[in-house]
């Protein structure tokens, strides 16, 4: 109810904001509230577009603030910075669009944050009064940026966004993806930070957050078996959810200091893909970014039977869409780092289902779309 009442006073401050100011289309409204950083989907497009406009102005909306302090900028400055903006730009949802009209001409362009989904999101998990504010949040959705054709007509479902406004332009963020000397820049710094895991093995741990954890966070893996049956020159990297992360006790893993290295703290995610040989995973969508590099992924999915029954559930035949082995425990997940790899083909053909284009130039189709 308090949530509601702050999206509607959001609301009713945007329409004072209308009537004060004028829409100007060298503005942006970019709601950042699941990455805020220069590399995410929304900052990547803020930086292309500044070095094509000169006249550009971004007004950034990067997480709900709590502070009384800062109540005069979430309900007065960003609804006027809201209704100056000829744009729109969105890496999640923005629940205040549910109760806004916005002024005729606005684009709003919704990026998402990830390139892909193999678990249910959106309308599909959402109900009651919650899908009801959903629906008219996105319901205001004029171009919905997507990677591939698969993920069109998914996204359209979910978002309920009609298929003539979702837009196969491939995902910003992912043009670095395809950028060789970008990679080699990104290990280059990576490697000056750390140089004492050149030549090391990684293998970067990166788990989707579990809604059923919520109340009590979990990192599943035996640190102590991990650090004593894998090879002495394959290093564990950490990065877990961010939520999760503030419940991880470092401790668990001190005694394991050259073999496992916490990662929470690093900034670019896709460095750490970038340098990493191995990722291990379970329902995330951060499969849809490594399958770039071609790389052996697991998943390990311990609670495979919670997510294909619950709430969450899945588009797919998880076991069957996957493009890597699947297992269940750690004499799985031990026996499947220490084996072979005999996944390339699967993993060619879900690149190729899931994106469009592989040329580095989706930023560009996007600007070219929205300008």
């Amino acid at each position: 109810m308090k949530k509601i009442i702050g999206y509607r006073l959001f609301a009713i401050m945007y329409r004072i904001g209308c009537l004060l100011f004028k829409t100007d289309f060298n503005r942006y409204f970019c709601v950042m509230t699941h990455d805020g950083s220069a590399q995410s989907s929304v900052g990547v497009v803020i930086t292309a577009i500044a070095k094509s406009n000169e006249k550009a102005e971004f007004s950034c909306f990067r997480k709900e603030n709590k502070s009384k302090k800062e109540f005069f900028d979430l309900f007065v400055i960003k609804p006027f910075a809201l209704a100056k903006a000829g744009t729109v730009l969105l890496d999640n949802e923005f629940l205040p669009m549910a109760y806004i009209k916005l002024k005729s001409g606005v684009k709003v362009v919704q990026l998402w944050h990830g390139t892909g989904t193999i678990k249910k999101f959106g309308h599909d998990i959402s109900s009651g009064k919650m899908l009801a504010i959903v629906e008219r949040a996105d319901s205001k959705i004029t171009h919905l940026i997507v990677n591939s054709k698969y993920t069109k007509k998914l996204y359209s479902h979910t978002f309920g966004v009609a298929p003539e406004r979702v837009y196969i332009t491939g995902i910003p963020r992912t043009d670095m993806l395809f950028d060789g000397r970008m990679h080699a820049e990104m290990k280059r710094l990576f490697y000056e930070e750390y140089p004492e895991l050149a030549g090391k093995k990684l293998v970067l741990y990166a788990p989707t957050f579990r809604d059923s954890q919520i109340d009590n966070p979990q990192v599943m893996l035996d640190f102590k078996r991990w650090a004593e049956s894998t090879p002495d020159d394959m290093v564990l990297l950490l990065r877990l959810h961010p939520f999760v992360a503030k419940y991880y006790d470092a401790n668990e893993t001190a005694a394991y200091s050259g073999k496992i290295y916490d990662m929470g703290g690093y900034g670019n995610l896709n460095t750490l893909l970038c340098v990493s040989d191995v990722l291990i995973t379970d329902y995330s969508s951060i499969i849809f970014e490594y399958i770039v590099f071609d790389r052996p992924i697991i998943f390990y999915a311990y609670d495979l039977a919670v997510f294909e029954n619950g709430s969450r559930g899945f588009y797919e035949d998880y076991r069957q869409y996957v493009p890597g082995a699947v297992v269940y425990d750690m004499d799985g997940l031990i026996k499947e780092i220490n084996g072979d790899d005999i996944f390339e083909e699967k993993r060619k053909k879900f690149l190729n289902d899931a994106y469009e284009y592989k040329d580095g130039r989706s930023t560009e189709r996007l600007l070219e779309l929205i300008l």
